[in-house]
């Protein structure tokens, strides 16, 4: 099976080239480092040339009010490319809850990514995940002060990033769903409590505070970043994970 991959350089977009390479198939990363510009559309009929299905791992260059621009833009060209090329099965990589944040510009652009797929004109399938183990250093990041993090008690729900790949290989190599695939790792943890495990792994001396108001996910209400029952669970659990990675 041929298969293009949006993003294809990326995080999570490499390892997911490598894992179809390697079951047999063809897969084709395209980014702009290989001439495609999701954004005015260059490459694109290249990129998807011969292509089943195509997998959108691509993301925005911000998180602000600009990625509803972007995600709109690259989705109908992608579409309409797609379309052009008869490309059987659209994939895109979403965010578990993503729907029910509409306080977070980011994640009302991914909703409106998901609205556009839908209504598209090719079988569909959204794969929902939620935040990756690997964005901790940034999550720390932003609301960290000197000797100091403060993080808001947000359950979440953290999965690995090889995880996430798994899942994404799983679907676009299946029949399209028509729908949404929850995945998520097999842990709740609150964002403070997943800073203090993360930094006594690290040794790192800073304290985390608890505070309701700091960085984004303070926007989240309750428990929406969850899985559902619904979800599949990914077998990395985040002690593990840190244990093997620090």
């Amino acid at each position: 099976m041929k298969l293009t991959v949006i993003g294809g350089t990326g995080r999570i977009g490499s390892q997911v080239v490598r894992k179809l390479t390697a079951a047999g198939h063809e897969a084709v990363p395209a980014a702009m480092s290989t001439g495609v510009d999701l954004i005015s559309g260059q490459g694109l009929d290249q990129a998807l040339e011969g292509a089943q299905v195509v997998v959108d791992l691509a993301n925005s260059p911000t998180f602000d009010e600009a990625s509803l621009e972007f995600f709109r833009t690259s989705m109908r060209n992608l579409l309409a490319a797609g379309q052009n090329a008869g490309v059987g099965h659209q994939v895109v990589l979403s965010i578990v809850g993503v729907d029910r944040v509409p306080q977070l510009d980011y994640y009302r652009a991914k909703t409106l990514q998901e609205d556009l797929l839908r209504q598209g004109p090719t079988p569909y399938s959204i794969v929902r995940v939620t935040q990756f183990f690997e964005f901790m250093d940034a999550v720390l990041s932003w609301t960290s002060d000197g000797d100091t993090v403060r993080l808001p008690a947000t359950p979440i729900q953290p999965i690995a990033a090889a995880d996430v790949v798994d899942a994404v290989v799983e679907v676009a190599t299946g029949d399209p769903l028509g729908g949404i695939r929850n995945v998520a790792g097999p842990d709740v943890f609150t964002l403070d409590e997943l800073g203090r495990l993360t930094l006594a792994a690290r040794h790192d001396d800073r304290t985390v505070v608890t505070d309701d108001t700091a960085g984004m996910f303070a926007a989240v209400p309750g428990d929406v970043l969850t899985a559902g029952p619904d979800a599949r669970l990914a077998p990395t659990h985040y002690r593990e994970w840190l244990r093997n990675t620090h």
